[in-house]
């Protein structure tokens, strides 16, 4: 490439950075092909609930061989979904870069079948081994709030893999409805604090357009 193609080529997008992150400011929503564009870009934090699983642990006949501790885990739309979600981000060329993750069965499956790289775990993600109790104390909240508002490594987005009573905790009005695998998309402003530009459901990734 020449040095004026080069050039050109930061340019816009420079530009392209300054079209996103204004929007993203302003609390616009970002959709199709600019979320996709600003995706690729990275600098955002995609705090997800882990997909689709039954309320109850399954029956010693159905656990997966993996499963040592006889935990709940992902029915069949759960790893389904799970494995679409991975695909469209290799095919729409998004870069993850740190994963966090709950410790439980079910969120490291929800990983595990999207092909991502292998996460981090925290005890702050997880389910306290209650089966999702709230945590009256705001701290795990508060803890997930931080996450979220940190900034991904450049030119990467960070992937949190939690359950729905750690993300209503931490962003109650964002989290209403979520359902499972359902994802919040946030961009941090560097100074702790985040912006909601998307809310994506776990199918909807392989049907966002790639160009």
């Amino acid at each position: 490439m020449s040095t004026k193609a080069s050039r050109s080529c930061r340019y816009a997008t420079l530009l392209l950075l300054s079209v996103l992150g204004l929007a993203a400011a302003n609390g616009m929503p970002l959709t199709g092909t600019d979320l996709v564009s600003a995706l690729r870009l990275g600098g955002y934090v995609i705090l997800m609930r882990h997909a689709s699983s039954p309320r109850d642990p399954p029956d010693s006949g159905q656990t997966n061989p993996d499963n040592l501790r006889h935990e709940r885990q992902l029915d069949e739309n759960g790893r389904a979904s799970a494995r679409g979600m991975g695909d469209a981000l290799r095919r729409l060329q998004i870069p993850v870069g740190q994963i966090l993750s709950s410790p439980t069965y079910r969120a490291l499956e929800t990983l595990r079948l999207a092909q991502l790289a292998a996460p981090k775990t925290y005890p702050e993600l997880g389910d306290a081994g209650q089966s999702m109790q709230a945590d009256k104390s705001g701290r795990r909240g508060a803890w997930i709030r931080e996450k979220v508002g940190t900034q991904p490594p450049r030119g990467t987005n960070t992937l949190i893999v939690t359950h729905f009573p750690n993300v209503a905790e931490s962003f109650p009005d964002d989290a209403k409805g979520l359902e499972d695998g359902e994802a919040l998309i946030y961009r941090p402003d560097g100074h702790g604090s985040a912006t909601l530009v998307a809310r994506l459901k776990i199918g909807d990734w392989a049907h966002l357009p790639a160009s």
